[in-house]
Order: structure tokens, then C-alpha cells, then sequence
């Protein structure tokens, strides 16, 4: 029987099934962070069940709000470092060490092609890039996977899409994925997988394809998923080299878990970047996205560089190449925010940081603060943010404000204007 990669997950991690459609899986890593965790840790705690199922299998970081900035953020982090004492977990990323999640745990070797992992947070999907079936859950599921290693699911059908033809200059994941997210609408993958192929994905890194299944929820999906090839070894090799003979031993076992012809998909899209625009959102969903062409010359009042779907090295070259020798334009004050330590000191050696500071921005400490409007780039009232990262929500950066979503390329054309602008229209620089 043909299946997909998300069915071949399933079934190899099936521990039971206790109603029809109704699947408990093992899960092989439990990601946890300081704004969902500690309400699940208590809970255990108060029911007298203060124990994990395997500390190494755990991985634990403060990332929304770091360093604390009041005493309800510093007992959330207290909560995670006393009970990570408790529990012998190993993994534990303080503060120094710390990074955004989605960011921080890939590049620490954590997730493998054909795993199952969860988190108390919807953008667990960005896991999928690699292969796995990674997904947001609630707190009591967090709970229940932190007790037991389990977690039930009803099994996802899946979309596919082919994302084929030339990319233009200055279109980047994200620009892919709005467009993506425009089709589809934010319900129209709900209780799905959306599966990520063709020759563009191919050619992606592992950074851009983190991108496009970050964004998956966006529209409505349980997780996105990208086939484990080249890429993925070569990204991973350093982890998992003394497991395998060569990378081509790598990659001829991790090939087990690509989609087999003619497995049932229950929408296949096909989808030509040929002569696709910088793409923006435009109201409070995802889904609202417009043409770069349509959307120029909105003033903005902040720039934000970072989160878990463009703050990688990756972007942050992007965005510095487009200003380097230029400056933000006095009417904005732009923030960069690179995802993790290791991005922060490679920004670094190469000099992207050094081109931010001159451009004027703020470079801040790795945080999802600004994402959600909790710390480290808060809109007021009125103000509107040309943002890289991926929700767009009334209120989502701060009460009142408006965001728009973009690439690293436009956010930085926007911060050299002043006011929403076409990278295309700029030279970029060589770093």
C-alpha cells in the first residue's frame, strides 16, 4: 500500500488506538519552553505526579521573554529551572545559552527525518522541514506526553504541493509561502499535513524550508513536511555522522520515509514561482496578501528582524546585504533580533552585525518577545510594524497595532524608505 510520509510516521509510532480515527503515538522529543510549560508542570505537580518519562528525550529553553523583564516572567522561569533540577534534564537552554525554539533545537541535532515531536506551541510545525511529523499541542497533551512520552492524534490527510519553476530575484521562502497561504486560506489545510515538494524545495536550504512549514499553521495545517534528502544530511551530519558509514548511508535510510508513488493525497496544488512578487499581508490574516506592487508606499513605524521564521543566518545575510552603506530612514527605528547564540556570533564574524548598527537598528538578544508582543519591540496604539515574522493578528505585536508580514528583503527595502518598499528596486550588496 502507497502511503505518505505523515502515514508512515504514524504507523511506525502507533502505540494504540483506543477509539476508530483516534491514534496514540509514541513521541520520540518533547520540546518545552517558559510560557506553556509551567502551567502543565504545576498541574503534574498537584496531581502528585511530578515525574517525566525520559529526561533525555526533553528539551527545555526560555525563549519568549528573556531576560525576565517582571516578576510574573521571572517566576515562569523559575517554575522550568527548579523543576529541570528535579527531572535531570540535560537540555536546558538559560539564559546565555538560550534562543528561539524553533531556531535553537534543529540546530542543536534534535530533530531526525521520521520522528514525532511536540510542543506547547503552534509553530512546532517548522519541524516538519526535516522530515518529521512535529506538532503544536495543547497543555494537556503536554502534560501527558512530559508524563507518559504519548500523544493522540486523529491521523492527518495530506496536501501536496509542487512548487516548481525559476525564483525570482529578491522572492525568498516567504514570499513563497504567503502565496501559499493566499490559496489555501487559514482554514483551508485544518486536521492536515501540508507536504512540501518539487524542484524549488529541492533546491532549498534547510533554513528556507523551516521557513515554509513555520508557516504551515497559518493555514490551518498540523504540521508541514519536506522529504529528508541531501540537504537534511548534510545539515544534520554532524550529528548524526558516527551513526552512519557515509552521508550516502544517510540518505538511502532516510529515504525510507519519503511519500511513495501514488500515495492519496486529497488536494494536490500546483504552484509556478515564475514571475512571483515580494509578497505582504495586508489586514489581520495570513491569508490577506498582496503583490509588493500593491502595497508600496504604506508608511510604517518599526522594522522587525527575527522570530522563528526569519531570524536564521540565512535571513539575516538577506536583509544586511540590501543594507549595507545605507541607512534606516529617520522616521523608523528597526530591531533585529537573530534567532540563537550561534547566529548571533556568525551575524557577527561576518560583519552583519556591525551593518545593522550602522543602519541604526537595535540588535537585540535572541527572544520571540516581539512576535507576540511580550517584550523587546512592543507596538503602540496606532503603530504599524513591517515584520518578518508570521502572524498578523489584531493586537498579535501589541493592542492597537497593525503588522505587516514579509521577507528579510522587504522589511530591510522598508527600513531604507520609511514606508513598505520593492527590494527589487535595490541593489544588494555583497557581504
Amino acid at each position: 500500500m502507497a502511503l505518505t510520509l505523515a502515514e508512515k510516521i504514524f504507523r511506525s509510532h502507533l502505540r494504540d488506538e483506543p477509539f476508530p480515527g483516534t491514534k496514540v503515538l509514541d513521541i520520540d522529543v518533547v520540546m518545552c519552553h517558559e510560557i506553556t510549560t509551567p502551567i502543565a508542570i504545576n498541574d503534574l505537580v498537584e496531581r502528585g505526579k511530578d515525574r517525566v518519562f525520559d529526561p533525555d528525550r526533553i528539551k527545555v529553553v526560555i525563549d519568549h521573554v528573556t531576560p525576565a523583564k517582571d516578576t510574573k516572567t521571572a517566576q515562569q522561569g523559575r517554575i522550568l529551572r527548579d523543576w529541570v533540577r528535579r527531572q535531570k534534564i540535560k537540555d536546558f537552554f538559560d539564559i546565555g545559552r538560550n534562543g528561539v525554539c524553533h531556531a535553537l533545537f534543529p540546530e542543536q541535532g534534535f530533530i531526525r527525518p521520521g520522528y514525532t515531536v511536540i510542543m506547547g506551541d503552534s509553530h512546532t510545525c517548522t519541524h516538519g522541514a526535516f522530515g518529521a511529523f512535529a506538532a503544536g499541542v495543547g497543555t494537556t497533551d503536554l502534560e501527558v506526553g512530559i508524563l507518559k512520552g504519548v500523544c493522540a492524534f486523529r491521523e492527518p490527510k495530506t496536501i501536496r504541493i509542487n512548487i516548481n519553476g525559476t525564483v525570482p530575484r529578491a522572492v525568498y521562502a516567504k514570499d513563497i509561502v504567503l502565496r501559499i497561504i493566499k490559496e489555501l486560506t487559514v482554514k483551508g489545510a485544518t486536521d492536515c499535513v501540508i507536504e512540501f515538494q518539487g524542484d524549488v524545495v529541492k533546491n532549498m536550504s534547510m533554513e528556507s524550508r523551516m521557513t515554509l512549514c513555520n508557516m504551515a499553521i497559518e493555514a490551518g495545517a498540523t504540521s508541514g513536511v519536506c522529504m529528508p534528502d541531501e540537504v537534511t544530511v548534510e545539515y544534520l551530519w554532524p550529528f548524526i555522522s558516527s551513526e552512519y558509514a557515509n552521508k550516502q548511508a544517510a540518505l538511502d535510510d532516510y529515504k525510507k520515509w519519503w511519500s511513495d508513488n501514488g500515495c492519496a493525497y486529497i488536494k494536490v496544488i500546483d504552484l509556478d514561482v515564475t514571475g512571483l512578487e515580494p509578497q505582504i499581508t495586508f489586514g489581520f490574516r495570513p491569508d490577506e496578501v498582496k503583490n509588493i506592487s500593491e502595497m508600496e508606499g504604506i508608511p510604517v513605524d518599526q522594522i522587525y528582524i527575527g522570530s522563528c521564521t526569519n531570524g536564521r543566518i540565512e535571513d539575516l545575510r538577506v536583509a544586511a546585504g540590501y543594507l549595507k552603506g545605507r541607512s534606516a530612514a529617520s522616521s523608523v527605528r528597526g530591531i533585529v533580533s537573530p534567532a540563537t547564540p550561534k547566529v548571533f556570533r556568525e551575524a557577527d564574524e561576518e560583519g552583519i552585525i556591525k551593518i545593522f548598527m550602522d543602519a541604526g537598528f537595535c540588535v537585540t538578544n535572541p527572544t520571540c518577545g516581539a512576535c507576540l508582543g511580550m517584550s523587546n519591540g512592543v507596538l503602540a496604539p496606532g503603530e504599524a510594524c513591517a515584520s518578518t515574522t508570521n502572524r498578523n493578528f489584531n493586537g498579535r505585536m501589541g493592542k492597537g497595532g497593525m503588522v505587516y508580514l514579509m521577507s528579510p528583503a522587504v522589511a530591510a527595502a522598508t527600513a531604507i524608505e520609511g514606508r513598505i518598499a520593492d527590494p527589487r528596486k535595490l541593489r544588494r550588496e555583497e557581504l
